[in-house]
């Protein structure tokens, strides 16, 4: 085998965490949600957590340094998007 299993997840970790990064980047940036989904990002955002407890409890350094990655990530974005909610709503009245 050319390249070992964890060489693999690292690599893994490394392509799906980086992926996420100019999205992420843009939305902090601009601060702009409006066309994001909240219960996408919501189940997102649940999704990398219960991956991070798994890579906690499997002792899986890829999954937990990835999936820490994402979900601060992750965590701003649906921050932002409730964030811009409540703007939106009190603005109305």
């Amino acid at each position: 085998m050319l390249l070992s299993l964890e060489t693999i997840g690292y690599i893994a970790a490394f392509c799906t965490t980086s992926s996420f990064l100019p999205q992420a980047i843009l939305t902090i940036r601009t601060k702009d949600t409006e066309s994001l989904s909240l219960g996408m990002y919501s189940l997102f955002t649940i999704g990398v957590l219960l991956w991070l407890i798994y890579g906690i409890h499997k002792e899986d350094l890829a999954l937990i340094w990835a999936n820490s990655i994402t979900l601060i990530l992750a965590g701003i974005i649906l921050f932002f998007k409730i964030h811009n909610m409540i703007m939106h709503l009190k603005n109305k009245d």
